[in-house]
């Protein structure tokens, strides 16, 4: 199949500043990059005009951080979704919403394919081209480090160098980082040693809980339907509101996570998340949770969240499983509402009080002083019928002795 023309997801970092130079030299193809602004924190109109510079016909950049957070984030929130218990999602997040607009702009643009840089080992490539698969097979998706020849980050360099391309990477310092609104990954260098003790610089995110205030400090946040609405009783859209979270929670160093996972192509791969707000939010639904579900649903929504996070982890963010899982979840939220106190401190955020008015709390049933309405009595009938079948086992194995 011919290519004429190519949407490139484009970071402006190493690997797709490259890529725009090598799909014309291996292609004669036009390149279009598009630039998604999902809260990496950064300004994008210099990256719009090093697109231009290195090459492509023409650059788009758009902001999707409302987008990013309301359709996507909060179905992980909603359910409390950490891939392995303990990533959050933040990229795989993000992907399958680029991926959409990839494809849409390729429609309006004719374009034959879309590209990405994502390489033959990552999750990401997964990402992109499961998402685009299910979005419109009928359009090629490239993807170089799959198959260039550079074989390393130094020969990327190098060919930047040649071809006068800027790079915001050294050898001295390779670290391949992703950063959104909802969290920050870094690999590559250094951290590919598991033993290797990850260095106070390749954090950017937090403050070191060693670093961080020797006083906790109190937040509240005001939940509606499982979706945070206020932060210390102001109402805030759902952008300012991770973001101020992100800054209060990352200065208490709320967030990090050092880990060795494992990776949906079958290998292990050492990551380091950052992600206060998320972590300080996530603790904070927890609180909300637990006062308003009974067991049940509390506990099957806690295997559910594996699933979610797995569907979210592998690409399958557009799987039919996905969207139906996210229907459950919106029913289930409905009495997810109310408000949660936060301690943030040295690294660690914590409900340590919550309040709903769809609360099944009930402390005459709970309590132990005189206003208890609990009949204590019938605890014998029910630990009799409770333990019935141990019970019956038990004479069985008496008998078999």
């Amino acid at each position: 199949m011919s290519v004429k023309k190519v949407v490139l997801a484009y970071s402006g970092g190493l690997d797709t500043s490259v890529i725009v130079k090598w799909l014309q030299d291996n292609y004669g193809c036009e390149v279009i990059t598009y630039t998604a602004d999902l809260g990496q924190n950064e300004e994008l109109e210099p990256i719009k005009k090093k697109a231009l510079k290195v090459g492509a016909v023409k650059a788009y950049v758009e902001d999707l951080r409302e987008e990013f957070l309301n359709e996507y984030v909060m179905g992980a929130l909603r359910f409390s979704a950490l891939y392995e218990n303990q990533y959050p999602l933040a990229t795989a997040l993000g992907r399958p919403l680029i991926t959409k607009r990839l494809i849409e702009i390729a429609r309006e643009e004719n374009a034959d394919a879309i590209a990405h840089g994502s390489t033959g080992k990552g999750n990401d490539q997964v990402r992109f081209d499961v998402s685009a698969a299910a979005l419109a097979p009928d359009i090629k998706v490239l993807a170089p480090v799959r198959e260039w020849e550079l074989k390393s980050r130094d020969d990327e360099i190098e060919y930047a160098k040649k071809y006068n391309i800027d790079v915001p990477i050294t050898k001295a310092k390779p670290y391949s980082i992703d950063r959104n609104i909802w969290g920050l990954s870094v690999e590559a260098g250094p951290l590919e040693d598991p033993y290797f003790e990850a260095t106070e610089d390749i954090y950017s995110f937090t403050t070191s809980p060693e670093n961080a205030p020797n006083e906790p400090e109190y937040v509240t946040i005001n939940f509606e339907s499982g979706k945070p609405v206020a932060l210390n009783g102001k109402a805030m859209n759902i952008v300012e509101l991770v973001a101020a979270m992100n800054t209060i929670a990352g200065k208490h160093g709320v967030g990090r996570v050092d880990v060795v996972e494992n990776r949906l192509v079958g290998i292990k791969s050492r990551e380091i998340y950052e992600a206060p707000g998320a972590f300080a939010l996530l603790a904070a639904k927890k609180g909300i949770n637990e006062l308003v579900w009974d067991r049940e649903t509390l506990h099957m929504v806690e295997t559910l969240s594996i699933k979610y996070a797995e569907l979210v982890y592998y690409g399958y963010w557009f799987h039919p499983l996905r969207e139906a899982m996210d229907e459950l979840s919106k029913k289930l939220n409905e009495t997810a509402t109310g408000e949660v106190k936060l301690k943030l401190y040295k690294g660690n955020a914590v409900a340590v009080a919550r309040k709903s008015p769809y609360s099944i709390y009930n402390k005459e049933l709970a309590t132990y002083d005189p206003t208890d309405t609990f009949v204590h009595k019938e605890g014998e009938a029910f630990c009799h019928i409770w333990g019935l079948p141990m019970k019956v086992m038990g004479m069985v194995k008496g008998q078999n002795r």
